[in-house]
């Protein structure tokens, strides 16, 4: 066995989403043995560049309540089987409807027939202690982590739904190919992606971010959210192999990562006020794939612009054509 093989060959982990069998490359894990409901109701629903933009609710057994995702259906989709997925995972105070409304990705879905799935960014309906008193952790910032923390790890477990549920429900009720999946996001969501990505090796077939948290056990969005949901111990966000479950900094997964190569594309505005306050670290991240021959790194600082959408919309044809030579 090579490196890969007996890193892998321990079964699968009791957490969604992250295989540790060689035979994930290759095949979804069937999850309806977990007893999750794949049964979704449709919210909303527009025409949109020929296809659908529609929103959809389920209750989701991993985080114990409702949610909604988005999910553009391509003009494809009435026609062509096995159509691709992309993920997209918003950013701090953000829900299913920021995506869809601001970034204009529909074009490009469309003409690349695929499908996009957008998520919520925290479960919603609770109002544990201090859940709804900041910004920056509780609702709308769930940092795509499973929490281990009180009163938070029985249902902030975002990492295990966006790599794991959701992809089982979305298999069950579309017409879409697992093994051609894509994962992308912005800033909070920029982290998921990254870190959905290099713990779940071969599941997606590459990876793009905007403006991503890139170290965030080193920032301070990062600290206060890992704190909150993983403890205060420091070390432990770094000290814990890139494939345990309590690891999710890109910027140390990057440096273990040992799966098959994988491009990585991130965009980065200079003028952006969260980079001046070492709240993204992108150097951090460019470091450490530098470091790893399995990885390839794009990394593209744009001059002129900011965090926001303004941003994102300049770019977003350029990610999903990235995309799509890996997915289509």
């Amino acid at each position: 066995q090579d490196s890969l093989g007996r890193r892998l060959s321990s079964g699968i982990n009791a957490e969604y989403g992250e295989f540790k069998t060689i035979q994930h490359y290759f095949i979804q894990i069937n999850l309806s043995f977990c007893g999750m409901s794949k049964t979704i109701k449709l919210v909303s629903q527009s025409k949109c560049y020929g296809g659908l933009q529609c929103v959809y609710e389920h209750e989701s057994s991993i985080l114990k309540c409702n949610m909604k995702f988005g999910c553009f259906l391509p003009p494809q989709h009435e026609k062509k089987k096995n159509l691709p997925v992309v993920y997209f995972l918003s950013g701090l105070t953000c829900t299913e409807q920021n995506f869809i409304m601001k970034s204009g990705f529909q074009k490009y879905a469309a003409k690349h027939g695929m499908v996009v799935v957008n998520p919520d960014t925290s479960p919603r309906g609770f109002d544990f202690p201090g859940e709804h008193d900041s910004y920056d952790f509780g609702s709308g910032a769930g940092f795509y982590v499973n929490a281990t923390e009180d009163p938070w790890k029985n249902n902030y477990r975002m990492y295990s739904y966006v790599t794991g549920e959701l992809p089982s429900v979305l298999a069950s009720n579309f017409n879409i190919n697992v093994n051609k999946s894509a994962i992308s996001g912005h800033s909070m969501g920029g982290h998921g992606a990254l870190i959905s990505a290099l713990k779940n090796p071969g599941k997606y077939k590459c990876v793009s971010a905007f403006a991503p948290i890139n170290n965030p056990s080193e920032c301070p969005w990062g600290v206060k959210a890992f704190s909150g949901y993983l403890g205060e111990n420091k070390g432990a966000w770094k000290l814990n192999p890139a494939y345990s479950v309590t690891q999710y900094d890109a910027t140390y997964l990057a440096k273990e990562y040992d799966g098959p190569k994988m491009e990585i594309m991130v965009d980065q505005g200079e003028e952006d006020p969260y980079l001046a306050d070492k709240q993204l670290l992108p150097e951090n991240l460019s470091n450490a794939c530098s470091g790893n021959k399995l990885l390839n790194l794009n990394l593209r600082i744009q001059p002129g612009y900011d965090h926001g959408y303004y941003f994102i919309t300049t770019f977003i044809e350029e990610h999903f054509t990235f995309m799509a030579r890996h997915i289509c």
